[in-house]
């Protein structure tokens, strides 16, 4: 199973979300969120951790949500 690192899903933009997590509180927060969210559905698809379906619809909607709006800071900028 694949990690969705910031990373790797936004590559063109590392120097930004870099920059931005070191000056911006608000996206920080966001970044840190969606790096929670990201490992908790990691660890679910491995089986670490175990949920019902819905409970992991949740967690993917709010991980997506996220996302979202991260990348709408990132274009921003």
């Amino acid at each position: 199973m694949e990690r969705h690192e910031l990373s790797n899903e936004f590559p063109e933009h590392k120097e930004v979300i870099h920059h931005l997590k070191m000056e911006n509180a608000h996206f920080k927060k966001l970044y840190e969120k969606y790096h929670e969210l990201e490992k908790e559905i990691y660890h679910i698809n491995t089986g670490i951790e175990v949920v019902d379906d819905n409970q992991m619809h949740v967690l993917k909607a709010r991980l997506l949500h996220i996302k979202d709006e991260i990348f709408t800071i990132i274009s921003s900028h």
